[in-house]
């Protein structure tokens, strides 16, 4: 250990605690974090991954070198990563000077607050990082038995389609068509049965319907897929279902950003104001703080609009409905209940496309401002694809349906994403969408032998 390393993180850990003793004072009720202390190498990795010890991919890998690339020239820095676990992980760079650090910790406090009381978090798998070490070597071993190359290439595909997830269902809950439902028991299931052999009667002969048609369309393409795939062998079913564990730990991150980041940054403020620090440390802090919140060129800052508009709901309804907040919203229901004219004025928010080589102000209405920003948070970037048909044609072709919102698709990404489709289904892929303004409908489909189609 360097000289003077040993003092700095006796003097780290002792702000840590009082941090959390402040913070629990206050209202925060986190779940327990494990601090780390590492070098750069060590936190880029993770922060390309995503967990610790996950499967091993080129996606992982490019992350990492953009992100190593931009550190290394001093382009971006990442001051921390914690991963929503129990206990949480938090990982701190052992470069930051030890203010860094301890605004770190009391930002690593509030987010752990947050993974512990928020309703979209409820249903994580808090050993996630254990699963996905036991995901790696699984993989590993696909590796070992049948081809890096291979497994690369259903990675790719499973991949490609990984936010297509419904958290709300899980596969004992999906039922496949032409399976009966199960009635309740009562005192006259004598009846129904007579009903039942009626109806039987009724129909016979008639050829059951496939259990590929579901009842009902279905978002969860990636549960279809390795339920009903008739090509997928059991090895390539178990790593569609690794992508979709780990994508459904992730989406909660994905749907509350906004939010999340929000908190933490209005907690790190206050607890950070708390300390007895030297008035030289507080100068930095609130350069730091500053920085967190200073606009991001053409992107949107998620730390200061979760900011803003949290310290405008605290100052609105007071610090119990903030608390509240916390525990109920995610990012789309925190701006359209929450985002006001006054708000978007006073952050200066704007609606701009690009014209030629110039960028160019279309609408500066709060209300379009609002519905533009519900649109894009919390992973409503992401078009809904629903499954209409796992036997479409009676021939087992998979037919897609685009829910159209108003946006329209990148076609050449929807077609590349088609082909890996077929690669997990192994017929002809078909999706239907719209085309234009959303008036004429364009269909979509693939096979390797005839390439892509086009039907308007």
């Amino acid at each position: 250990m360097r000289e003077g390393m040993s003092s700095t993180i006796a003097e780290l850990e002792r702000r840590i605690g009082e941090i959390w003793k402040t913070g629990e004072r206050l209202g925060l009720r986190p779940l327990p974090v494990h601090f780390e202390v590492v070098p750069a190498t060590v936190m880029y990795e993770i922060g390309a991954y995503g967990l610790p010890g996950r499967f091993s991919h080129w996606t992982h890998g490019k992350a990492y070198q953009v992100q190593k690339t931009l550190y290394d020239y001093g382009l971006s820095k990442i001051y921390e990563l914690v991963i929503n676990s129990d206990p949480c992980y938090a990982f701190l760079l052992e470069t930051n000077t030890l203010l860094q650090n301890t605004l770190v910790a009391a930002h690593v406090m509030a987010h752990a607050d947050f993974f512990a009381n928020n309703a979209y978090f409820a249903a994580t798998q808090r050993d996630m990082v254990d699963i996905a070490s036991l995901h790696a070597e699984r993989i590993e071993r696909y590796e070992f038995t049948h081809g890096r190359e291979e497994v690369e290439r259903l990675l790719d595909a499973a991949l490609s389609i990984q936010e297509h997830v419904d958290p709300t269902v899980s596969q004992a809950s999906v039922r496949r068509g032409g399976e009966p439902r199960r009635r309740p028991s009562t005192p006259y299931d004598d009846l129904w049965r007579l009903d039942e052999r009626s109806r039987a009667q009724e129909t016979e002969g008639e050829e059951e319907r496939p259990a590929t048609r579901p009842d009902e369309p279905v978002r969860d393409l990636l549960l279809f897929i390795h339920d009903h795939s008739p090509i997928l062998q059991d090895w390539e079913r178990d790593v569609v279902a690794i992508v979709r564990t780990e994508m459904l730990y992730f989406l909660p991150q994905i749907k509350t950003k906004v939010l999340n980041e929000g908190w933490a940054t209005l907690w790190h403020a206050r607890l950070m104001r708390a300390l007895d620090l030297p008035s030289e440390e507080y100068v930095e802090f609130a350069r730091l703080h500053a920085s967190v919140l200073q606009p991001a060129g053409r992107r949107l800052n998620p730390y200061a609009l979760g900011y803003e508009l949290l310290c405008d709901i605290e100052r609105r309804y007071g610090t119990e409905h903030l608390f509240l907040v916390r525990e109920v919203e995610s990012d789309v229901s925190l701006v359209r209940n929450y985002l006001t004219e006054e708000l978007v004025e006073r952050l200066d928010l704007y609606l701009y496309e690009r014209r030629g080589d110039e960028l160019v102000v279309v609408d500066k209405n709060w209300e379009a401002v609002r519905h533009r920003l519900a649109n894009e948070l919390g992973g409503n970037h992401i078009p809904v694809i629903v499954v209409e048909d796992g036997d479409y044609r009676g021939n087992r072709e998979l037919y897609l349906r685009h829910v159209w919102d108003g946006r329209k698709l990148d076609l050449p990404w929807a077609e590349k994403t088609l082909e890996h489709v077929y690669r997990l289904w192994g017929r002809r892929v078909w999706l239907e969408t719209r085309a234009d303004d959303g008036a004429n409908p364009l269909i979509l489909s693939y096979h390797p032998r005839e390439g892509h189609r086009q039907q308007r």
